[in-house]
């Protein structure tokens, strides 16, 4: 039984341990953008630790569909200062582009390739683009989230060798 008892407390307090050793999980939202994790049950930005993600940020609002990617990254600027990174500090980005096939596919891309050229001067982070048939948001041609490392692009280095000219 004293055995049992003495197990029981290690137990304890190995997890109360281990609970303060973990790292802290912070929730943002930006000005204008409370009503997503009060009324849509999700966070637009988490922080845990040095980690920043990023819901996807539909590209909402401008005259036409650069107009309207450029205020996505505008969003996504805004989400990633609010946990304390910036854009620098991106490491992986994921665009989601409404399009029927490949060829729309490619011509939804040309504007994005332009903003994030606009955003992402140099050090740029991995990123995946994908097709999809819908957004959430209807109107939106596309929606870009990411993942960031509070600090890592003040260190940032590329040692990548650009291509020979032909």
């Amino acid at each position: 039984m004293r055995r049992a008892c003495l197990s029981l407390f290690l137990c304890v307090i190995a997890a109360s341990a281990a609970a303060q050793d973990a790292p802290t999980r912070e929730h943002f939202a930006p000005s204008g953008w409370e009503g997503s994790y009060h009324a849509l049950h999700y966070t637009p930005a988490v922080r845990v630790g040095d980690r920043v993600i990023v819901s996807g940020i539909p590209a909402l609002e401008g005259q036409d569909e650069e107009a309207k990617i450029r205020w996505a990254f505008q969003q996504l600027k805004a989400h990633l200062e609010k946990a304390g990174a910036t854009l620098e500090d991106v490491v992986e980005l994921q665009s989601f582009h409404v399009a029927r096939d490949h060829d729309e596919f490619r011509q939804r891309i040309a504007p994005v390739l332009k903003v994030h050229r606009e955003f992402f001067k140099d050090h740029y982070p991995a990123w995946t683009a994908v097709g999809t048939t819908a957004l959430y948001a209807g109107n939106a041609p596309m929606e870009v989230r990411a993942e960031a490392v509070v600090g890592s692009g003040a260190r940032a280095r590329a040692e990548i060798a650009k291509p020979q000219e032909k």
